[in-house]
């Protein structure tokens, strides 16, 4: 299954800042960062309902080699992203946007 694959629009903040963290750190790993977020939604895309439920309808997928999660939702054919969180951040941040 190819499901349609949707960002919240807080999501696309939290990506352009955890890239630009990761750009800060060392020029090229911002890019890293992108590209294992891009595999891990691929992922997703394909299996959406490989992730286990976390909390109500939201799924978790962790990303390898930084420590995120992408939190999604599954609504008819669409994947809705709801967060790409760093594992470090109070979960209730996310759970709002339920």
């Amino acid at each position: 299954m190819n499901d349609v694959l949707v960002f919240r629009p807080q999501v696309r903040n939290e990506l352009n800042e955890a890239y630009d963290w990761y750009e800060s750190q060392q020029p090229g790993l911002g890019d890293e960062f992108l590209d294992c977020i891009d595999e891990v939604t691929n992922r997703i895309c394909l299996m959406p309902e490989s992730y286990a439920i976390v909390y109500r309808d939201v799924r978790r997928a962790v990303v390898k080699r930084f420590p995120y999660a992408v939190y999604y939702r599954i609504v008819s054919s669409r994947v809705i992203v709801t967060a790409i969180f760093h594992g470090r951040r109070d979960p209730k941040a996310w759970q709002s946007r339920v």
